[in-house]
This record gives structure tokens, sequence and C-alpha cells, in this order.
């Protein structure tokens, strides 16, 4: 299920960043204890998506993300590596995207850090376009048009039903 996030949620989603984000990173480090101080502060701004196998349960993906300007801005995608090449990355996606699309946001920007071919392969496959290369950062930053948004996807995914459901 896709859900809000909950503040009891932020150890599981910190826990995620370490595992799954910094080390593809070329600038944070695992053992920056005071990046990893500010991310529970980090997620008071914007909006936050997470996706459980039930309702009360730990996440096992996350997107962070911004709306403003008529613009979205994905700050961090993260999911479990066992729960990867499941769509479940697609469709907090498509979440988030349709989010900004009801608020008027007509394009969508997002930075990929420059090692992470995985990522860089499964934006473009979300229909991402590269705008440029930042080389202080070692990232891409990737944007993509908006389109209004009816109807919010589900999916099951290994008998799991995942869809935007009520926090």
């Amino acid at each position: 299920m896709i859900r809000a996030r909950k503040p009891q949620d932020d150890p599981e989603l910190v826990r995620l960043i370490r595992t799954e984000l910094i080390p593809m990173s070329a600038t944070a480090r695992p053992l920056d204890a005071r990046m990893l101080r500010e991310l529970p502060h980090r997620f008071r701004w914007g909006v936050t998506y997470v996706a459980t196998r039930t309702k009360q349960g730990p996440p096992v993906a996350f997107v962070h993300f911004a709306a403003f300007g008529g613009q979205l801005l994905i700050d961090m995608l993260a999911t479990h590596s066992a729960h990867q090449g499941l769509g479940i990355g697609s469709l907090l996606m498509a979440h988030a995207e349709a989010y900004a699309a009801s608020r008027q946001c007509s394009m969508a920007r997002l930075f990929v850090d420059a090692y992470n071919g995985k990522a860089q392969r499964f934006y473009a496959m979300l229909g991402y376009s590269w705008i440029r290369y930042i080389p202080e950062w070692h990232v891409y930053e990737l944007a993509k048009p908006l389109i209004p948004a009816t109807v919010l996807p589900s999916c099951d995914i290994l008998g799991e039903h995942y869809a935007l459901g009520n926090s």
C-alpha cells in the first residue's frame, strides 16, 4: 500500500537512505552524523509517500518531494533492495507526479548521482530527460513535462496490493 509518511516511519526511512542511497552518492558519507541527524527535519518540508506491505507495516520504499512554483522537485526515492524491480518505485513516482499535476505543476525535476547508472536508466524509462551535468555535485539534472493526472495507479506485486491508501 502507498500511504503518507508518519513520524514513526523516520527510523526506517533513514535506514533506507543509509543502505540504498548513500552508497550510490559521490558526496554523502555513510558516517556523516550531521547529515543523518538532519534527515528527519528534511522530511518536514514537502511530502513523503511510503510503500508498505500492510497498512501499518514498515516502509519498504519511499519518495520525498515538493511541489512549488509550477514544478515538482523529487528530493529522494529509495526502495529496499529486496523490493527493487517490482514496480514500487514507478508507482511512488506516479503518485508524486499526480500530486504535482493536481497542483498545476507542469514540470518535474530531479537530480541523480552520476555513478548510479541503474537510477539513470530507471528515470529514463519513466520519461525523464537529461538537462545538464553538475560537476561540483557529481549529479545529472533530469526533467519531465507533467500532464494532468486523473486517476492514481495501483498494482498487485507478489500478492500485495499497492494503491494510495488513507493514512
